[in-house]
């Protein structure tokens, strides 16, 4: 676990082929997200309106301070979210190494995402 949580993102826009305006996939996905993360302190679960990759939904990215941002389509299992969340959480400065990459951060992996630089005071 970090020391500082990682947070978690979540389109709610992401829509499945048969959803409707009511019920979209990435909205069930933070839903079950946020049951199964509750009580936990390392992530942090944000429910964000769209990440603009409408033809892979869900997408998910995974961010923190001083560290790369992981962007991810095609996330159904929240299971798999989760592993992926945890090995982005326990690297050092968000890369995580291939070989230990859950299925997701490999072929789902839509963009990464170098730290913001420290700006100049």
């Amino acid at each position: 676990m970090t020391a500082h949580p990682i947070t978690l993102h979540v389109c709610l826009a992401c829509r499945a082929a048969g959803d409707d305006e009511a019920c979209r996939a990435g909205a069930r996905l933070h839903a079950t997200l946020a049951a199964r993360l509750e009580g936990r302190s390392d992530i942090r679960l944000s429910g964000v309106e769209c990440l603009s990759v409408c033809k892979r939904p869900v997408t998910v990215a995974f961010a923190a301070p001083d560290r790369w941002t992981y962007v991810a389509a095609d996330a159904s299992d929240p299971d798999e979210v989760i592993a992926a969340a945890e090995r982005y959480a326990a690297s050092d400065d968000g890369r995580v190494p291939w070989r230990e990459r859950p299925p997701l951060l490999k072929s789902g992996l839509v963009a990464r995402i170098p730290p913001q630089p420290e700006p100049n005071r």
